[in-house]
């Protein structure tokens, strides 16, 4: 697990560069964070670096984007859910089951709301306002799977900064 603070929008944007440029296909990553912490817009950085060319926006009221990059992005915002079911209904399993398999990558946006229905392993970036434009993101493993990315990724954001 490691921390990093940033000052302003652009300084979050240029941390989720850094971790798109890492990142490998069949990661789940989660974003927990309260109503304008930066969760979409670190996932636009994130987009953009993995090649994205169109409009990336929070699928709040959709549920799920799928963009087309260097590999498949499937992006999930649960804000709106209220039952685990309405996750069925989504197909949120078919992506999210046996993802490390997979040629995409998958980001949930309020994982928090069905913590038991996450997959056992993924990344967790755990956004927290510390000021007006001052974020603080937490990146940990939860399950083991992706320890070792964790520690790369921490190594590779550090020297890059």
């Amino acid at each position: 697990m490691f921390t990093c603070t940033t000052h302003s929008p652009e300084e979050t944007e240029g941390l989720a560069e850094l971790v798109g440029k890492r990142i490998r296909e069949g990661t789940v990553l989660c974003l927990v964070g309260d109503l304008g912490a930066g969760k979409t817009l670190f996932v636009k950085s994130l987009a953009r670096t993995l090649g994205v060319e169109g409009s990336v926006t929070s699928p709040t009221f959709n549920l799920m984007h799928v963009y087309d990059g260097i590999c498949p992005i499937y992006h999930f915002d649960l804000y709106r859910l209220k039952r685990e079911e309405e996750l069925d209904e989504i197909g949120f399993y078919e992506y999210t089951e046996n993802a490390q398999d997979s040629e995409g990558l998958v980001i949930i946006e309020w994982p928090d709301k069905f913590p038991s229905c996450m997959p056992k392993d993924y990344v967790e970036v755990r956004i927290v306002r510390t000021g007006e434009t001052e974020r603080a993101l937490t990146f940990s493993s939860v399950g083991t799977y992706y320890d070792k990315f964790v520690k790369e990724l921490e190594s590779f954001v550090h020297l890059s900064h």
